[in-house]
């Protein structure tokens, strides 16, 4: 939520940078002064900040990806886990309510107390 918040700030300080710079102009000189060109300043920083973006997006995604797998997987390891629990627990509710020997009766209940 607070990433949100900060990318939200952070588009609209941009957005405010952007409007307030539309009549500046800039030339712009490309390698080694081959070509020029004027446009207005907003736009090249406005390129930057989406070639930025879309370069940290595209950075992010694989570490994301792999996140939400290993989160999967734990998650269904984690019901197996729940599920062989609940399945020792009956087996013990089984054991304790069966007629047994006299020593097998004092094992279930110091396992009970566990």
């Amino acid at each position: 939520m607070i990433r949100l918040i900060l990318v939200g700030i952070l588009l609209l300080l941009s957005l405010t940078f952007f409007l307030q710079n539309q009549e500046q102009e800039v030339t712009l000189r490309y390698f080694f002064g081959l070509a020029a060109a004027t446009t207005y300043i907003y736009k090249p920083i406005l390129s930057a900040f989406a070639i930025g973006l879309l370069v940290a997006s595209i950075l992010l995604f694989p570490p994301w990806i792999r996140g939400r797998i290993e989160l999967r997987r734990k998650t269904r390891a984690l019901q197996e886990a729940e599920a062989d629990l609940e399945r020792l627990r009956q087996s013990m509710g089984k054991v304790l309510h069966t007629p047994a020997k006299q020593g097998t009766r004092e094992i279930a209940e110091e396992l009970q107390d566990e």
